[in-house]
């Protein structure tokens, strides 16, 4: 594709991204809020109080308005990066829509940087765990991202091989799938994450449910808007 396309590509995904950052960080407020405060909460009664009280540097209320600023910073971030590598495997695709295409990358992008990494290194609230084990926990699941990634890479090379060569649409699916199951694998082969302790197991579940429901309206979105981008240019008069 022509630099032309890349730039076009690259700003449809920095525009869809915007958009479902933004979608996301209202999700993320609506149903991670309360579990987030509720463990807020539980660090204050379990912390030892000072004399004086505590003295408290950033308010709720404003790391509140971080989120959605946060969040639509990573929609951006995301939604270039989606441009980037949808300009990349775009002439590879089978498929003339790029309504489908889009589809088809963003669902590779949640199951490999957010589905399957969550699974097995769950995310805790900022206010649950140990802080010295942060840089560790954060390494392992880079680790879990970029095992997930090719793994979803591969699969989809050995799809393409076997419709090359080929093998029927059910069978090379089935092959497809198993093949990916036994790589996904390797993702649980790392070693297991440290579960906090002290914390209710509904707050932990509730605040893992509601990240990785973010995550998903984060590339769901953004695959579903930049489709929709790449459809319209596709009808536009040249």
């Amino acid at each position: 594709m022509t630099p032309a396309a890349l730039t076009a590509n690259l700003r449809r995904g920095l525009a869809a991204g915007l958009l479902a950052g933004l979608v996301a960080a209202v999700v993320a407020f609506v149903v991670g809020e309360p579990p987030l405060r509720d463990a807020v909460h539980l660090e204050q009664a379990n912390a030892e109080q000072p004399p004086g009280g505590d003295v408290v540097a950033v308010g709720r209320s404003v790391q509140e308005a971080g989120l959605i600023v946060a969040t639509g910073l990573v929609g951006v971030t995301a939604g270039g990066l989606f441009g980037l590598v949808f300009w990349a495997v775009r002439p590879k695709l089978t498929t003339s829509s790029g309504w489908t295409a889009s589809l088809q990358v963003g669902a590779a992008a949640y199951v490999g940087v957010a589905l399957m990494p969550s699974l097995k290194y769950p995310p805790n609230p900022p206010a649950v765990g140990d802080p010295a084990t942060v840089s560790g926990r954060t390494g392992w699941y880079l680790l879990a991202v970029g095992v997930s990634l090719a793994v979803v890479v591969a699969a989809w090379q050995l799809a393409r091989r076997l419709r090359v060569r080929g093998v029927p649409h059910v069978s090379r699916q089935l092959l497809t799938a198993s093949a990916a199951g036994v790589g996904f694998a390797g993702v649980w082969a790392l070693p297991a994450g440290a579960e906090p302790t002290g914390v209710p197991a509904a707050l932990l579940w509730d605040f893992r449910l509601a990240a990785l429901a973010t995550q998903l309206v984060l590339w769901a979105g953004t695959a579903v808007v930049f489709g929709l981008l790449s459809e319209h240019a596709s009808e536009a008069p040249s």
